[in-house]
């Protein structure tokens, strides 16, 4: 969650345009039904990426780390009129929970879900993105980014979610396997040559990473 103070928190929430009804539906059935309920990208969040994907217009979306699908509807909210929006998640279990969850939305034909191990799928996906929304496992990251950024069209953005990793980002002493790969995704970006990046300290840390 968001370092900042809850009440500030709360007052952006209420001050920013409110989601449709049917995501605070689906947020209210992650919490009640899921066990890590935390990874859902929530109210503001989700207004945040509505708002980038808007922005951008894009035709093509890719979406790496699902959950119950309420990021993906919010990203799918900026989608052209034809475009195409595709969400990889590893676990199965999830798949009925996610499509339900769509289906409330007028998105939903616009949308594709593809269950199974992304590092395995993603080199069979052909399309060119102009927004792309990585949420996956964090072990991951850097070995996503290479592939990610070979698909993303110049001048396209890439998201990257978790990147201060509940401020452990930061802290010397934890040294577990997930905040050592962000630390080594973060720093590679940062030195990367072929993007700009701006890594804002927004919930859990989001970077907006543009390809040149």
């Amino acid at each position: 969650m968001s370092s900042v103070v809850p009440e500030i928190w709360t007052y952006c929430e209420n001050l920013s345009t409110a989601p449709s009804e049917y995501l605070d539906q689906i947020e209210r059935d992650t919490h009640l039904h899921t066990l890590q309920p935390r990874m859902i990208s929530g109210r503001l969040q989700g207004r945040l990426l509505s708002m980038l994907s808007k922005m951008l217009a894009p035709t093509r979306i890719l979406e790496l780390g699902t959950f119950t699908g309420y990021s993906a509807l919010c990203l799918a909210e900026g989608l052209a009129p034809t475009g195409k929006l595709i969400s990889l998640e590893n676990n199965a279990e999830m798949q009925t929970r996610i499509l339900q969850n769509w289906a409330k939305s007028p998105y939903f034909k616009q949308m594709e879900l593809i269950i199974g191990d992304a590092l395995q799928t993603l080199p069979h996906l052909n399309d060119t993105f102009d927004l792309i929304f990585l949420d996956a496992d964090k072990q991951n990251y850097l070995n996503y980014y290479e592939i990610l950024l070979g698909k993303l069209r110049a001048g396209g953005i890439l998201l990257a979610d978790n990147v201060l990793w509940s401020g452990k980002i930061i802290d010397q002493e934890a040294q577990d396997k997930k905040t050592k790969a962000l630390r080594l995704f973060n720093d590679f970006v940062s030195q990367d040559k072929r993007v700009e990046l701006v890594m804002l300290p927004f919930r859990d840390g989001l970077s907006c990473i543009r390809k040149k």
